[in-house]
């Protein structure tokens, strides 16, 4: 913007030269003219910092006076541009209110005419400083409007980023816990059956089934890892919930830990967060139930008679824990049931068992 009108100036002082070549007082007027120039250039430069604060008015009423007289020396189509550039800087360095004025007061400079003509040449001055101030303001919106744009899409490609990075820390966390949940859930019933295996070396038929669902476990395992690979890829329909959950009370009941399922209320298909959280919250406490508890039995109660909650607990009768000893598998059961709308709760009593509560949305 600051070149154009540096380069309508040199303009409208060309101009002026040529329609004052020859005449009488020329000089004067080029005199004018390039004092003029220089200030509209140089000057304009280093005021355009202090655009609506008072340097730019005293910018502005100075070029205002100083245009006046190179009018009065000489009123030419020259004269008349250098009062475009006046109009145009006051647009960009002052408030419109302030910059109307000076739109007001150029067509003023043709008083000292005749009455008729002044009017006519008064007019065509405010109609030509009053187009070039609305394309003044039209010119620096489109500029602010570009750059906002561009600000907005700089914003958007740092959203952007902030999303993809959150996205696969996610998915990250939901492999870890898928991983934390599943194949370890299964490599414990696993490693407790090797155990109880070696107890019974000398025993070979007893050897053997134990064993036998050792290696069953095992495929289980495997199973599973195929199932968190798959998911990755697509999901698959989920067993109803009360069957799942059967087959882990089935899954704990061999494993040496008798583990008996009440399903109570109507049961109710889930969303797939709800369905997976209240799985994977079973999986972990029976897991931590055969770990840690040294429970002779273990319980799990699915509750649907909330109408918009459905409840999972697990209870046994073993030692209990400390309620602040929590790993990686409780903070994945955590953070499954925050982000299917519900909480998870521990409540554990020395030497009478631990009851893990898990509630989501339906």
């Amino acid at each position: 913007m600051k070149r154009a009108l540096a380069a309508l100036s040199i303009g409208a002082f060309l101009t002026l030269v040529v329609d004052t070549a020859g005449s009488r007082g020329s000089w004067l007027a080029v005199a004018l003219g390039g004092s003029y120039l220089v200030v509209a250039t140089v000057g304009f430069h280093y005021v355009w910092p202090y655009a609506r604060r008072w340097p730019a008015y005293a910018y502005v009423i100075h070029l205002l006076l100083h245009g006046y007289a190179v009018f009065v020396a000489v009123s030419t189509v020259g004269s008349t541009l250098l009062l475009v550039v006046l109009v145009s800087q006051s647009v960009l360095l002052l408030p419109l209110p302030a910059a109307a004025v000076v739109v007001a007061t150029v067509p003023l400079f043709h008083i000292g005419m005749s009455p008729r003509d002044g009017l006519r040449e008064g007019l065509g001055l405010l109609a030509a400083a009053a187009f070039t101030a609305v394309v003044t303001r039209l010119l620096v919106r489109e500029q602010q409007a570009r750059v906002e744009m561009a600000e907005a899409h700089g914003r958007l490609r740092a959203y952007a980023l902030q999303a993809e990075t959150l996205a696969a820390a996610q998915e990250r966390n939901r492999v870890a816990r898928d991983i934390h949940d599943g194949l370890g859930h299964a490599l414990t019933v696993v490693q407790m059956q090797i155990k109880a295996a070696r107890a019974v070396i000398d025993d070979a038929e007893r050897a053997d089934t134990v064993l036998a669902k050792a290696q069953n476990q095992a495929e289980e395992a495997l199973r599973e890892v195929r199932r968190s690979v798959s998911a990755l890829r697509e999901p698959a329909a989920p067993v109803p919930l009360p069957e799942a959950l059967k087959a882990l009370a089935e899954e704990t009941s061999a494993a040496g830990v008798p583990t008996g399922l009440e399903v109570v209320g109507t049961v109710r298909s889930l969303p797939e967060r709800a369905h997976e959280s209240l799985f994977r919250a079973a999986q972990e406490g029976l897991t931590n139930v055969r770990r840690h508890a040294g429970a002779t039995r273990a319980d799990l109660t699915l509750d649907y008679t909330r109408p918009a909650l459905v409840v999972l607990s697990v209870r046994d009768d073993g030692v209990g824990r400390a309620p602040d000893g929590q790993g990686f598998g409780l903070t994945g059961i955590r953070e499954r049931a925050a982000l299917a709308g519900g909480r998870m709760d521990l409540e554990s009593v020395p030497g009478k068992g631990t009851t893990l509560s898990v509630e989501v949305a339906s």
